[in-house]
């Protein structure tokens, strides 16, 4: 009698990967989702008999072994073993037809399959099926109910990141691309560096945590640099990326850390990998986001007498914005109802047990106060809650003495934005981190936040602090309120011409009083240029003026930068740069004491892209792209970056200078290789201008 063999295996890619939503992987191998049914054809060298023993065999990692649960050995209509079940759908002759069902928790990663018929095992080329979280399965701990959002959060491969400040958002196109050739196998070869045990890989609270650790380069050579020095000739600028994708094939091809990142590069690579692993994951940006060092929710700025902000004496620092990621899970590791969106922080910014990781935080913890919650809460609660202090140092019998002049409890964690669901807006989901500022809930929260973090007294705290004498109050109330004025003093600060490179910055700070009666106020301004990270780069000018006000009123007045006090900063540094001004108020009067400052952003010429609004699949088209440079300034060394996934690759044009007035186009011939729609990203960079970017979609028939 002929021994059983079993002649080939047939993996139905077409029909699986349409079923479990993976038809987009851009890979030869089978992919699927856990806790949903795949089928498999086998092929035998003759029709299967009762006796015959049949045997699917899944295995994974280096020595897939039974005792460990590493190998899966299912026989089809029996019990099921670890979750997993076997089903025979139909026989025909020498073809069998089976069903696998792998468990809802099973351990994510790449399986072997072999199928073992009698003594004989048949070992299929391409045997490798990878296995992902499942966001459809009810049963999987990162299920989503709601399908407009499982099409966002797991399946969009581009999407945008909100940068730029308080006062002046705006969108940064980027492309996810987590189904582009390599992304996938970044993506397992990041969880085998893991070393995440299988019993962690069933777990994407784990998942996640070890993700952000390995997408910065910190402490295990993962996929990113950090680099905020202004300094990025050994590699490529932050601000020159437009997507995860180039990233992430060249750290597979290399095994070693790409250069460089700053927060939105991090976060989108991160979002990248969560969303190809199958964990619903957005883009997170937060505006005046505290980097409070010490968890004692403050962030202390010092000025000097000019009102000019001081690098060098703050540990801690407020970023103009940061960006994170939130990613969608049941926690079974806590209590109940801390459930749903997680944040996590791939930028290496404080060591969390050891390493740079941060994460899973759920964001309810950080709305409720309950700061006690792993993973990180403490950090995430400061980002967003933090008060900002204002110390003016000034000589004293040559010492350094520290005045306080300003206490702002609602400044940071404003506009926390990520980009809306099926549409290109921005949301905004301060409220699902936060109680409104002043509500019940919000001071029950702090008071809840505030015993588990025991905050010092106030004190500045710099590089000489221990040495300092204490000033004012020595403990904060525990719920520190916005300090009302005698005169209902008021700052505001705003630019009165658009803020465009090469032309004059015409700002104004306007002084309001509510107080009836005569008032003299001091006034003290300064305009500086700052990175993202609230490090200054330039001094650009300052004023200072006596006003006098009859209550209640206001007067605006005017602060002017000449192009040549700052033009020569901005075409000298890396990075995008924002324009900071700080405003002081003295009321002679009463000794009121008002700080307020207000960072904006430059505003470029837009680039716009022409192209058909539909194309047909393999059918070439052509895609222009316009830019005029209606500056007053020449735009030195410019390179426009293109890339349109499932389109064409990543292309650079190298443009040279361009003139004022000077108007540049530059073609590409586009093949569409997938349905739906598409879109196109550009970004030109220049010596002058780091960050004019544009998207533009089109429809794949």
């Amino acid at each position: 009698e002929s021994s059983l063999q079993v002649t080939g295996v047939d993996f139905l890619k077409s029909q699986n990967t349409r079923q479990h939503h993976t038809d987009g992987y851009n890979i030869q191998s089978l992919v699927v989702r856990r806790g949903q049914p795949f089928q498999v054809q086998v092929s035998l060298s003759r029709e299967l008999r009762a006796a015959d023993k049949l045997t699917l065999r899944f295995g994974i990692g280096e020595n897939p072994m039974k005792n460990r649960g590493s190998l899966l050995s299912l026989k089809p209509e029996r019990e099921d073993f670890n979750g997993w079940k076997v089903s025979m759908v139909e026989r025909k002759g020498k073809e069998c037809l089976l069903s696998v069902t792998s468990s809802p928790n099973a351990p994510v990663g790449k399986y072997n399959l072999h199928v073992k018929t009698g003594s004989n095992i048949y070992k299929p080329e391409n045997g490798v099926i990878y296995l992902l979280f499942n966001p459809w399965c009810e049963d999987d701990v990162v299920y989503m109910a709601n399908d407009e959002e499982k099409e966002e959060y797991v399946l969009n491969d581009t999407g945008t990141i909100y940068v730029g400040s308080a006062y002046s958002i705006y969108d940064r196109p980027w492309n996810f691309g987590q189904f582009e050739e390599f992304v996938l196998d970044a993506c397992m070869y990041l969880l085998d560096k893991s070393k995440l045990s299988l019993a962690q890989r069933r777990d994407p609270s784990h998942v996640s945590r070890a993700m952000s650790a390995l997408v910065n380069a910190n402490d295990d050579s993962g996929v990113l640099m950090g680099n905020w020095s202004g300094n990025y000739v050994s590699g490529t600028s932050p601000m020159d990326w437009i997507g995860s994708v180039t990233i992430l094939q060249k750290y597979y091809k290399t095994k070693k850390p790409v250069r460089y990142g700053q927060c939105w590069v991090f976060a989108g690579v991160l979002n990248t990998v969560m969303r190809c692993l199958g964990v619903p994951c957005r883009c997170v940006s937060t505006f005046d986001s505290a980097h409070d060092t010490e968890e004692n929710l403050r962030v202390d700025v010092y000025l000097n007498e000019k009102g000019e902000k001081l690098n060098s004496l703050s540990f801690d620092s407020v970023w103009n914005f940061h960006v994170w990621n939130d990613a969608w899970m049941k926690r079974t590791d806590i209590p109940n109802g801390f459930s749903g969106w997680q944040a996590i922080d791939a930028t290496p910014q404080e060591q969390s047990q050891g390493r740079f990781q941060c994460g899973p935080c759920p964001v309810k913890a950080v709305r409720e106060g309950d700061v006690y919650l792993p993973y990180d809460a403490k950090f995430v609660y400061a980002e967003v809650n933090a008060d900002r202090v204002y110390w003016v140092v000034k000589k004293v019998n040559g010492k350094d003495k520290y005045f306080k002049v300003g206490t702002e409890t609602q400044a940071i964690g404003k506009n926390i934005s990520t980009k809306a669901v099926g549409q290109n807006r921005r949301v905004d989901i301060t409220k699902e981190y936060k109680y409104p500022e002043g509500s019940k809930e919000e001071r029950m929260s702090m008071q809840r936040a505030y015993s588990f973090l025991r905050p010092s007294g106030l004190v500045p705290r710099s590089g000489y602090a221990s040495t300092m004498q204490r000033i004012g109050a020595n403990t904060e109330p525990l719920v520190p309120k916005e300090p009302v004025t005698k005169t209902g003093l008021h700052l505001e600060i705003t630019n009165t011409e658009p803020l465009h490179p090469g032309n004059p910055l015409e700002m104004a700070i306007t002084v309001k009083i509510s107080a009836p009666g005569n008032w003299t106020v001091d006034l003290i301004g300064s305009c500086q240029l700052q990175y993202y990270t609230g490090n200054v780069q330039a001094n650009l000018g300052t004023m200072k003026e006596t006003i006098t006000l009859e209550g209640p009123s206001e007067m605006q007045i005017p602060l002017k930068i000449a192009p040549d006090a700052y033009m020569k900063t901005l075409s000298s540094v890396e990075d995008e740069v924002l324009i900071l001004v700080t405003a002081i108020a003295e009321v002679k009067e009463t000794n009121d004491k008002l700080t307020k400052e207000t960072s904006m952003r430059f505003q470029y010429p837009p680039i716009t892209v022409q192209m058909p609004e539909t194309a047909s699949l393999y059918n070439d088209f052509n895609c222009a792209f316009i830019f005029k440079n209606k500056l007053n300034v020449a735009l030195e060394n410019c390179k426009l970056l293109v890339e349109g996934l499932g389109i064409f690759k990543m292309t650079t044009f190298e443009l040279g200078d361009i003139m004022p007035g000077r108007i540049m186009k530059s073609e590409i011939v586009c093949t569409p290789t997938r349905l739906g729609e598409k879109k196109i990203v550009a970004k030109l960079i220049s010596n002058q201008i780091k960050g004019i970017s544009t998207e533009k979609a089109i429809f794949i028939t």
